[in-house]
């Protein structure tokens, strides 16, 4: 690998199940930013490939159309690497049946996001051997 391509990230552009975008508009739309970037359309969005300030700005501007419903993760892979593409090797990529079970929850997320609730990390308090004891006796019953 190329110092030049090393200084590159890629990106996952997933979009959830409620987006109010297709895959072909998502990608039209990295087009049309004019950032000097590899974009690949896929099944379940784009993967985007350039200089880090690059393809932040996009992921960026691309999640203002759809907050709550456009996603991204790293990949470490550009797109078309021999090494994981599946037109080389051959049947789902590594990583994609797991990319299949992140999208089924991805709707809950997407409802998190848009409907946000206060939620407390704070660990429940012990309860007294009493009231254990009175709990268990009442189940027994």
């Amino acid at each position: 690998m190329s110092q030049e391509e090393s200084s590159k990230v890629t990106r996952m552009i997933i979009l959830g199940p409620a987006a109010n975008i297709s895959q072909t508009e998502l990608v039209r739309k990295l087009h049309m930013m004019e950032i000097p970037l590899t974009i690949k359309s896929t099944c379940y969005g784009a993967i985007i490939n350039g200089d880090e300030s690059n393809v932040n700005k996009a992921v960026e501007e691309i999640r203002k159309l759809d907050y709550c419903n456009i996603f991204t993760k790293d990949r470490g892979f550009p797109p078309g690497d021999p090494r994981r593409c599946r037109a080389k090797r051959g049947g789902a990529r590594e990583g994609f049946h797991q990319l299949e079970k992140e999208f089924e929850l991805l709707g809950y997320v997407s409802e998190a996001l848009e409907h946000p609730k206060k939620v407390s990390l704070k660990k429940p308090g012990k309860i007294s051997v009493d009231t254990f004891k009175k709990i268990a006796e009442e189940s027994e019953k």
